[in-house]
């Protein structure tokens, strides 16, 4: 084993090394927005499912962006706090 063969070995560990890196940087920010959205669509298919039930006691939030939003980010603490602004409205 010669010199240039333990510097080529070095530059494929860096250069495997750098890829990792760079993926994980790009893949943090993906795998939130993709919880937010995943969460956000869950939060909306509660609301229909709320509303048809509420529908007999009078109870209805609207489903739009920001209600499925707050629902995605907030979660049941979100859905109460909605409950709360509606009924005091």
């Amino acid at each position: 084993m010669g010199i240039a063969d333990v510097g080529i070995i070095l530059a494929y560990s860096a250069g495997i090394m750098l890829i990792f890196m760079v993926s994980w940087i790009f893949v943090k920010p993906l795998k939130f927005l993709g919880r937010l959205i995943l969460n956000s669509l869950l939060g909306a298919l509660f609301l229909m499912i709320f509303n048809y039930f509420g529908k007999y006691t009078g109870a209805y939030i609207g489903v739009n962006e920001v209600t499925a939003l707050m629902l995605g980010i907030l979660g049941i603490p979100g859905f109460i706090a909605l409950l709360v602004v509606k009924l005091l409205i």
